[in-house]
Protein backbone atom coordinates (compact mmCIF):
# COMPACT_ATOMS: atom_id res chain seq x y z
CA UNK A 1 0.00 0.00 0.00
CA UNK A 2 1.37 3.38 -0.25
CA UNK A 3 2.64 4.82 2.27
CA UNK A 4 1.60 8.10 4.70
CA UNK A 5 4.65 10.27 3.86
CA UNK A 6 3.42 9.76 0.07
CA UNK A 7 -0.11 10.56 0.53
CA UNK A 8 1.21 13.51 2.28
CA UNK A 9 4.04 14.99 1.11
CA UNK A 10 3.51 14.48 -2.47
CA UNK A 11 -0.41 14.83 -2.75
CA UNK A 12 -0.86 16.35 -5.69
CA UNK A 13 1.72 13.89 -7.54
CA UNK A 14 -0.01 11.50 -5.71
CA UNK A 15 -3.57 12.36 -7.49
CA UNK A 16 -2.34 13.20 -10.70
CA UNK A 17 -0.10 9.45 -10.99
CA UNK A 18 -3.61 7.57 -10.55
CA UNK A 19 -5.54 9.45 -12.70
CA UNK A 20 -3.38 7.34 -14.99
CA UNK A 21 -5.06 4.13 -13.77
CA UNK A 22 -8.32 5.98 -14.12
CA UNK A 23 -8.72 6.90 -10.32
CA UNK A 24 -9.97 10.20 -8.53
CA UNK A 25 -8.36 9.80 -5.73
CA UNK A 26 -8.50 13.37 -4.75
CA UNK A 27 -11.69 12.39 -2.13
CA UNK A 28 -10.04 9.42 -0.66
CA UNK A 29 -6.45 11.00 -0.50
CA UNK A 30 -8.02 14.35 1.82
CA UNK A 31 -10.05 11.96 3.77
CA UNK A 32 -7.11 9.91 4.84
CA UNK A 33 -5.04 13.50 5.41
CA UNK A 34 -7.64 14.50 7.69
CA UNK A 35 -8.50 11.34 9.59
CA UNK A 36 -4.35 11.72 10.01
CA UNK A 37 -4.72 15.14 11.04
CA UNK A 38 -6.67 13.77 13.47
CA UNK A 39 -4.95 10.52 14.77
CA UNK A 40 -2.18 13.50 15.11
CA UNK A 41 -4.27 15.65 17.46
CA UNK A 42 -5.28 12.49 19.89
CA UNK A 43 -2.28 11.03 19.90
CA UNK A 44 -1.17 14.58 21.34
CA UNK A 45 -3.99 14.78 23.65
CA UNK A 46 -3.23 10.94 24.77
CA UNK A 47 0.72 11.81 25.35
CA UNK A 48 -0.31 14.86 27.65
CA UNK A 49 -3.03 12.98 29.68
CA UNK A 50 -0.57 9.92 30.54
CA UNK A 51 2.13 12.49 31.32
CA UNK A 52 -0.08 14.41 34.06
CA UNK A 53 -1.38 10.72 35.34
CA UNK A 54 2.12 9.88 35.33
CA UNK A 55 3.17 12.76 37.66
CA UNK A 56 0.00 12.71 39.30
CA UNK A 57 0.60 8.74 40.28
CA UNK A 58 4.51 9.55 41.20
CA UNK A 59 3.48 12.70 43.87
CA UNK A 60 0.40 10.81 45.78
CA UNK A 61 2.70 8.27 47.75
CA UNK A 62 4.73 11.84 48.70
CA UNK A 63 1.56 13.57 49.68
CA UNK A 64 0.51 10.57 51.56
CA UNK A 65 4.22 10.43 53.45
CA UNK A 66 3.88 13.94 54.00
CA UNK A 67 0.52 14.33 55.92
CA UNK A 68 -1.21 15.83 53.19
CA UNK A 69 -4.40 13.71 53.23
CA UNK A 70 -6.30 15.92 51.21
CA UNK A 71 -4.32 16.98 48.55
CA UNK A 72 -3.34 12.92 47.64
CA UNK A 73 -6.80 12.22 47.77
CA UNK A 74 -7.70 14.93 45.33
CA UNK A 75 -4.74 13.81 43.43
CA UNK A 76 -6.05 10.41 43.32
CA UNK A 77 -9.33 11.30 41.96
CA UNK A 78 -8.08 13.75 39.00
CA UNK A 79 -6.03 10.21 38.44
CA UNK A 80 -8.94 8.29 38.25
CA UNK A 81 -10.21 10.68 35.68
CA UNK A 82 -7.87 10.70 33.96
CA UNK A 83 -7.37 7.29 33.24
CA UNK A 84 -11.05 6.99 31.75
CA UNK A 85 -9.74 9.99 29.94
CA UNK A 86 -7.00 7.73 28.46
CA UNK A 87 -8.99 4.97 27.71
CA UNK A 88 -11.68 6.89 25.52
CA UNK A 89 -8.75 8.58 23.97
CA UNK A 90 -7.25 5.78 23.06
CA UNK A 91 -10.09 4.10 21.95
CA UNK A 92 -10.55 6.51 19.04
CA UNK A 93 -7.87 7.06 17.87
CA UNK A 94 -7.95 2.73 17.46
CA UNK A 95 -10.90 4.35 15.52
CA UNK A 96 -9.16 6.76 13.37
CA UNK A 97 -6.12 4.55 12.49
CA UNK A 98 -8.22 1.58 11.53
CA UNK A 99 -9.84 4.24 9.22
CA UNK A 100 -7.47 5.66 7.98
CA UNK A 101 -5.47 2.55 6.92
CA UNK A 102 -8.94 0.99 5.64
CA UNK A 103 -9.23 4.23 3.00
CA UNK A 104 -5.29 3.59 2.37
CA UNK A 105 -5.50 -0.13 1.60
CA UNK A 106 -8.26 1.35 -1.28
CA UNK A 107 -5.46 3.24 -3.06
CA UNK A 108 -3.45 1.04 -6.23
CA UNK A 109 -0.11 1.59 -6.40
CA UNK A 110 1.14 4.74 -7.96
CA UNK A 111 2.29 4.41 -11.77
CA UNK A 112 6.09 4.51 -13.04
CA UNK A 113 6.21 8.40 -14.85
CA UNK A 114 6.48 5.94 -18.21
CA UNK A 115 3.53 3.96 -17.82
CA UNK A 116 1.81 5.10 -20.64
CA UNK A 117 -1.82 6.51 -20.47
CA UNK A 118 -4.98 4.33 -21.65
CA UNK A 119 -8.05 2.88 -20.54
CA UNK A 120 -7.50 -0.55 -21.81
CA UNK A 121 -5.18 -3.27 -23.51
CA UNK A 122 -5.94 -1.83 -26.84
CA UNK A 123 -3.94 0.79 -25.33
CA UNK A 124 -0.60 -0.91 -24.19
CA UNK A 125 2.64 0.01 -25.84
CA UNK A 126 4.52 -2.64 -28.15
CA UNK A 127 8.20 -1.98 -27.38
CA UNK A 128 9.39 -4.80 -29.27
CA UNK A 129 7.90 -7.46 -31.35
CA UNK A 130 9.85 -10.45 -33.33
CA UNK A 131 9.07 -10.93 -37.13
CA UNK A 132 6.07 -13.09 -37.60
CA UNK A 133 6.41 -16.72 -38.83
CA UNK A 134 5.01 -17.85 -42.31
CA UNK A 135 1.33 -18.89 -41.73
CA UNK A 136 0.42 -22.17 -41.34
CA UNK A 137 -0.69 -24.21 -44.72
CA UNK A 138 -4.61 -25.07 -44.97
CA UNK A 139 -5.89 -27.72 -42.44
CA UNK A 140 -3.68 -26.75 -39.90
CA UNK A 141 -5.74 -27.05 -36.00
CA UNK A 142 -5.96 -25.02 -32.97
CA UNK A 143 -4.34 -26.58 -30.16
CA UNK A 144 -7.52 -27.93 -28.63
CA UNK A 145 -8.41 -30.25 -31.97
CA UNK A 146 -4.80 -31.26 -31.90
CA UNK A 147 -5.00 -32.32 -28.27
CA UNK A 148 -7.77 -34.46 -29.05
CA UNK A 149 -6.17 -35.41 -32.36
CA UNK A 150 -3.12 -36.61 -30.32
CA UNK A 151 -4.49 -37.78 -27.49
CA UNK A 152 -2.21 -35.91 -25.40
CA UNK A 153 -5.09 -33.19 -23.01
CA UNK A 154 -8.31 -34.62 -22.13
CA UNK A 155 -10.48 -31.64 -21.21
CA UNK A 156 -13.74 -33.46 -21.48
CA UNK A 157 -12.47 -35.73 -18.88
CA UNK A 158 -11.25 -32.92 -16.73
CA UNK A 159 -14.59 -31.90 -16.60
CA UNK A 160 -15.86 -34.96 -15.50
CA UNK A 161 -13.27 -35.00 -12.45
CA UNK A 162 -13.56 -31.16 -11.49
CA UNK A 163 -15.37 -29.24 -13.88
CA UNK A 164 -14.35 -26.88 -16.61
CA UNK A 165 -10.78 -25.30 -16.46
CA UNK A 166 -9.34 -28.23 -15.21
CA UNK A 167 -7.79 -30.34 -18.10
CA UNK A 168 -5.90 -33.83 -17.45
CA UNK A 169 -2.55 -34.21 -19.42
CA UNK A 170 -1.84 -37.14 -20.82
CA UNK A 171 1.18 -39.05 -22.24
CA UNK A 172 3.34 -36.97 -24.32
CA UNK A 173 1.48 -34.37 -22.80
CA UNK A 174 2.36 -34.98 -19.34
CA UNK A 175 5.75 -35.21 -20.33
CA UNK A 176 5.74 -31.63 -22.11
CA UNK A 177 4.36 -30.23 -19.07
CA UNK A 178 6.96 -31.71 -16.68
CA UNK A 179 9.79 -30.75 -19.28
CA UNK A 180 8.86 -26.99 -19.87
CA UNK A 181 8.97 -26.40 -15.76
CA UNK A 182 12.27 -28.23 -15.59
CA UNK A 183 13.69 -26.71 -18.55
CA UNK A 184 12.25 -23.07 -17.06
CA UNK A 185 13.86 -24.14 -13.53
CA UNK A 186 16.70 -25.01 -14.98
CA UNK A 187 17.30 -21.81 -16.79
CA UNK A 188 16.48 -19.58 -13.61
CA UNK A 189 18.33 -21.17 -11.30
CA UNK A 190 20.91 -20.87 -13.63
CA UNK A 191 20.18 -17.03 -13.79
CA UNK A 192 20.82 -17.12 -10.25
CA UNK A 193 17.46 -17.66 -9.09
CA UNK A 194 17.02 -19.88 -5.95
CA UNK A 195 14.51 -22.50 -5.93
CA UNK A 196 11.93 -22.77 -3.13
CA UNK A 197 8.64 -25.37 -3.52
CA UNK A 198 5.83 -22.98 -1.11
CA UNK A 199 2.62 -24.18 0.36
CA UNK A 200 -0.18 -24.14 -2.24
CA UNK A 201 -2.65 -22.14 0.08
CA UNK A 202 -1.84 -18.94 1.89
CA UNK A 203 -3.91 -17.62 4.77
CA UNK A 204 -5.12 -14.04 4.72
CA UNK A 205 -1.68 -11.91 6.32
CA UNK A 206 -0.14 -13.59 3.29
CA UNK A 207 -2.84 -12.52 0.71
CA UNK A 208 -2.87 -9.06 2.32
CA UNK A 209 0.94 -8.99 1.73
CA UNK A 210 1.20 -9.13 -2.29
CA UNK A 211 -1.95 -7.44 -2.42
CA UNK A 212 -4.25 -10.31 -3.78
CA UNK A 213 -6.60 -9.33 -0.24
CA UNK A 214 -9.08 -7.79 -0.42
CA UNK A 215 -8.55 -6.13 -3.90
CA UNK A 216 -8.93 -10.15 -5.68
CA UNK A 217 -10.46 -11.96 -3.61
CA UNK A 218 -13.39 -13.24 -5.52
CA UNK A 219 -10.86 -14.06 -8.00
CA UNK A 220 -9.80 -16.62 -4.96
CA UNK A 221 -10.63 -20.47 -4.36
CA UNK A 222 -11.27 -20.00 -0.40
CA UNK A 223 -11.14 -22.97 1.72
CA UNK A 224 -14.07 -21.65 4.12
CA UNK A 225 -13.47 -24.09 7.06
CA UNK A 226 -9.49 -23.17 7.57
CA UNK A 227 -9.55 -19.64 6.11
CA UNK A 228 -6.98 -20.07 3.95
CA UNK A 229 -6.98 -19.34 0.25
CA UNK A 230 -5.45 -21.31 -2.58
CA UNK A 231 -2.44 -19.09 -4.23
CA UNK A 232 -3.44 -17.71 -7.64
CA UNK A 233 0.36 -17.62 -8.30
CA UNK A 234 3.75 -18.36 -6.60
CA UNK A 235 4.27 -15.08 -6.03
CA UNK A 236 1.97 -15.15 -3.07
CA UNK A 237 3.70 -17.26 -0.91
CA UNK A 238 7.12 -16.57 -2.08
CA UNK A 239 7.45 -12.87 -1.66
CA UNK A 240 5.71 -13.55 1.78
CA UNK A 241 8.81 -15.12 3.19
CA UNK A 242 9.89 -11.86 4.07
CA UNK A 243 6.69 -10.65 5.55
CA UNK A 244 7.55 -9.11 8.70
CA UNK A 245 11.49 -8.64 8.31
CA UNK A 246 14.47 -6.71 8.28
CA UNK A 247 17.15 -8.08 5.80
CA UNK A 248 20.83 -6.65 5.57
CA UNK A 249 22.31 -4.64 3.05
CA UNK A 250 24.47 -6.95 1.68
CA UNK A 251 21.55 -9.92 1.53
CA UNK A 252 20.50 -8.00 -1.44
CA UNK A 253 19.61 -8.67 -4.15
CA UNK A 254 17.47 -11.90 -3.06
CA UNK A 255 16.49 -13.66 -6.28
CA UNK A 256 13.68 -16.67 -5.86
CA UNK A 257 12.22 -19.03 -8.29
CA UNK A 258 9.52 -21.47 -8.08
CA UNK A 259 6.87 -23.84 -9.58
CA UNK A 260 3.37 -24.24 -8.62
CA UNK A 261 0.34 -24.92 -9.70
CA UNK A 262 -2.05 -22.18 -9.56
CA UNK A 263 -5.93 -21.70 -9.17
CA UNK A 264 -7.92 -18.90 -10.36
CA UNK A 265 -12.17 -18.64 -10.48
CA UNK A 266 -11.72 -16.37 -13.48
CA UNK A 267 -14.74 -15.46 -12.85
CA UNK A 268 -16.97 -13.48 -16.06
CA UNK A 269 -15.00 -15.35 -18.38
CA UNK A 270 -16.16 -16.57 -21.89
CA UNK A 271 -16.14 -16.85 -25.54
CA UNK A 272 -13.00 -17.75 -27.64
CA UNK A 273 -10.97 -16.66 -23.94
CA UNK A 274 -12.16 -19.61 -22.65
CA UNK A 275 -11.58 -22.51 -25.62
CA UNK A 276 -8.86 -25.37 -24.78
CA UNK A 277 -5.84 -24.13 -22.75
CA UNK A 278 -6.71 -20.51 -22.90
CA UNK A 279 -8.06 -19.67 -19.91
CA UNK A 280 -8.31 -22.11 -17.14
CA UNK A 281 -9.28 -22.56 -13.01
CA UNK A 282 -6.25 -24.75 -12.57
CA UNK A 283 -2.72 -23.98 -14.24
CA UNK A 284 1.08 -25.21 -13.89
CA UNK A 285 3.97 -21.57 -13.85
CA UNK A 286 7.09 -21.15 -12.61
CA UNK A 287 7.82 -17.41 -11.13
CA UNK A 288 10.68 -15.63 -10.01
CA UNK A 289 10.86 -12.83 -7.73
CA UNK A 290 13.37 -10.60 -6.38
CA UNK A 291 13.76 -8.48 -3.61
CA UNK A 292 16.02 -5.51 -4.00
CA UNK A 293 16.86 -2.17 -3.23
CA UNK A 294 15.25 0.87 -4.05
CA UNK A 295 17.77 2.38 -6.20
CA UNK A 296 18.37 -1.15 -8.25
CA UNK A 297 14.94 -2.17 -8.71
CA UNK A 298 14.44 -0.72 -12.44
CA UNK A 299 17.48 -2.26 -13.92
CA UNK A 300 16.06 -5.63 -11.87
CA UNK A 301 13.52 -5.51 -13.65
CA UNK A 302 15.04 -4.77 -17.01
CA UNK A 303 17.04 -8.11 -16.55
CA UNK A 304 13.97 -9.93 -15.64
CA UNK A 305 12.29 -9.03 -19.15
CA UNK A 306 15.35 -9.86 -20.42
CA UNK A 307 15.57 -12.90 -19.15
CA UNK A 308 11.50 -14.04 -20.10
CA UNK A 309 12.61 -12.67 -23.47
CA UNK A 310 15.49 -15.24 -23.57
CA UNK A 311 12.94 -18.21 -22.69
CA UNK A 312 10.49 -17.49 -25.03
CA UNK A 313 13.51 -17.03 -27.36
CA UNK A 314 15.11 -20.33 -26.95
CA UNK A 315 11.26 -22.01 -27.16
CA UNK A 316 11.23 -20.60 -31.16
CA UNK A 317 8.08 -18.33 -30.48
CA UNK A 318 6.66 -15.32 -32.30
CA UNK A 319 6.74 -12.99 -29.11
CA UNK A 320 5.61 -9.48 -28.65
CA UNK A 321 6.40 -6.73 -25.56
CA UNK A 322 4.05 -4.55 -23.78
CA UNK A 323 4.36 -2.09 -21.71
CA UNK A 324 0.79 -1.99 -20.00
CA UNK A 325 -1.07 1.58 -19.70
CA UNK A 326 -2.63 3.02 -16.96
CA UNK A 327 -5.70 1.18 -17.34
CA UNK A 328 -4.68 -2.09 -17.83
CA UNK A 329 -2.04 -2.35 -15.07
CA UNK A 330 -2.82 -4.33 -11.99
CA UNK A 331 -3.76 -2.64 -8.43
CA UNK A 332 -0.56 -3.22 -7.24
CA UNK A 333 1.96 -2.54 -10.24
CA UNK A 334 4.11 0.37 -10.66
CA UNK A 335 5.27 -0.32 -13.99
CA UNK A 336 4.27 -4.14 -15.80
CA UNK A 337 5.70 -5.68 -19.09
CA UNK A 338 3.56 -7.97 -20.70
CA UNK A 339 4.85 -11.15 -23.06
CA UNK A 340 2.86 -12.36 -25.76
CA UNK A 341 3.25 -15.09 -28.03
CA UNK A 342 2.01 -15.69 -31.39
CA UNK A 343 -0.86 -18.36 -31.79
CA UNK A 344 -0.68 -19.26 -35.29
CA UNK A 345 -3.92 -21.82 -35.59
CA UNK A 346 -6.34 -19.03 -33.62
CA UNK A 347 -4.44 -16.02 -35.54
CA UNK A 348 -4.20 -14.37 -31.58
CA UNK A 349 -1.72 -13.07 -29.62
CA UNK A 350 -1.68 -14.99 -26.04
CA UNK A 351 0.13 -13.33 -23.13
CA UNK A 352 1.95 -15.80 -21.09
CA UNK A 353 4.04 -13.56 -18.99
CA UNK A 354 3.71 -10.20 -16.45
CA UNK A 355 6.85 -9.36 -15.54
CA UNK A 356 6.23 -6.19 -12.53
CA UNK A 357 8.13 -3.34 -10.21
CA UNK A 358 6.11 -2.90 -7.65
CA UNK A 359 8.22 -0.47 -5.49
CA UNK A 360 7.50 -0.15 -1.56
CA UNK A 361 3.61 -1.09 -2.34
CA UNK A 362 3.75 -4.45 -1.42
CA UNK A 363 6.84 -3.81 0.94
CA UNK A 364 4.72 -1.90 2.95
CA UNK A 365 1.94 -4.42 3.82
CA UNK A 366 4.12 -6.72 4.04
CA UNK A 367 6.50 -4.86 6.54
CA UNK A 368 9.32 -6.09 4.37
CA UNK A 369 12.56 -3.65 5.31
CA UNK A 370 16.59 -3.63 5.04
CA UNK A 371 19.21 -2.04 7.11
CA UNK A 372 21.56 0.24 4.83
CA UNK A 373 24.73 0.74 5.59
CA UNK A 374 24.12 3.66 8.25
CA UNK A 375 21.89 0.82 10.15
CA UNK A 376 18.74 3.09 9.00
CA UNK A 377 15.81 0.53 8.12
CA UNK A 378 14.04 1.44 5.11
CA UNK A 379 11.35 -0.51 2.74
CA UNK A 380 12.68 -2.58 -0.02
CA UNK A 381 11.20 -2.46 -3.46
CA UNK A 382 9.57 -5.91 -4.61
CA UNK A 383 9.23 -7.69 -8.17
CA UNK A 384 8.45 -10.79 -9.94
CA UNK A 385 7.35 -11.96 -13.09
CA UNK A 386 6.34 -15.27 -14.85
CA UNK A 387 8.82 -17.45 -16.02
CA UNK A 388 6.54 -18.45 -17.72
CA UNK A 389 2.60 -19.65 -17.39
CA UNK A 390 2.09 -23.13 -19.66
CA UNK A 391 -1.45 -23.09 -20.97
CA UNK A 392 -0.89 -20.65 -23.10
CA UNK A 393 2.92 -21.50 -24.18
CA UNK A 394 1.86 -24.81 -24.61
CA UNK A 395 -0.81 -23.85 -27.05
CA UNK A 396 1.47 -22.17 -29.05
CA UNK A 397 3.52 -24.59 -29.16
CA UNK A 398 0.94 -27.21 -30.39
CA UNK A 399 -0.13 -24.81 -33.18
CA UNK A 400 3.27 -23.32 -34.54
CA UNK A 401 5.27 -26.82 -34.60
CA UNK A 402 2.17 -29.04 -36.24
CA UNK A 403 3.28 -30.69 -39.21
CA UNK A 404 2.15 -33.38 -40.97
CA UNK A 405 4.07 -36.21 -39.57
CA UNK A 406 3.26 -34.40 -36.18
CA UNK A 407 3.97 -31.86 -33.47
CA UNK A 408 8.06 -30.74 -33.36
CA UNK A 409 9.45 -30.22 -30.03
CA UNK A 410 11.74 -27.70 -29.73
CA UNK A 411 15.55 -28.63 -29.49
CA UNK A 412 15.87 -26.91 -25.83
CA UNK A 413 12.96 -29.09 -24.70
CA UNK A 414 14.17 -32.73 -26.08
CA UNK A 415 16.84 -33.23 -23.54
CA UNK A 416 13.86 -32.74 -20.85
CA UNK A 417 11.17 -34.56 -22.61
CA UNK A 418 13.40 -37.82 -24.02
CA UNK A 419 11.62 -37.39 -27.83
CA UNK A 420 11.63 -34.95 -30.43
CA UNK A 421 7.97 -35.40 -31.91
CA UNK A 422 4.48 -35.92 -30.65
CA UNK A 423 2.91 -38.25 -33.08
Amino acid sequence: MLTLKQIRDDRANTIARLAVKGVDAAPVVDQIIAEDDRRKSLQQQLDTCLAEQNTLSKEIGKLFASGRREEAETAKNRVSTLKEESHRLEEQLRETTDRMNALIVTLPNVPAAIVPEGKTAADNLVVKQSPMPEPLPEGSLPHWELAKKYDIIDFELGVKLTGAGFPVYKGQGAALQRALINFFLARNTRAGYTEVMPPLMVNEASGFGTGQLPDKEGQMYHVNLDNFYLIPTAEVPVTNIYRDTIVDEQELPIRMTAYTPCFRREAGSYGKDVRGLNRLHQFDKVEIVRIEKPENSYAALDEMVAHVESLVQALGLPYRILRLCGGDISFTSALTYDFEVWSAAQQRWLEVSSVSNFETFQANRLKLRYRDANRKTQLAHTLNGSSLALPRIVAALLENNQTPEGIRIPEVLQPYTGFDMIK
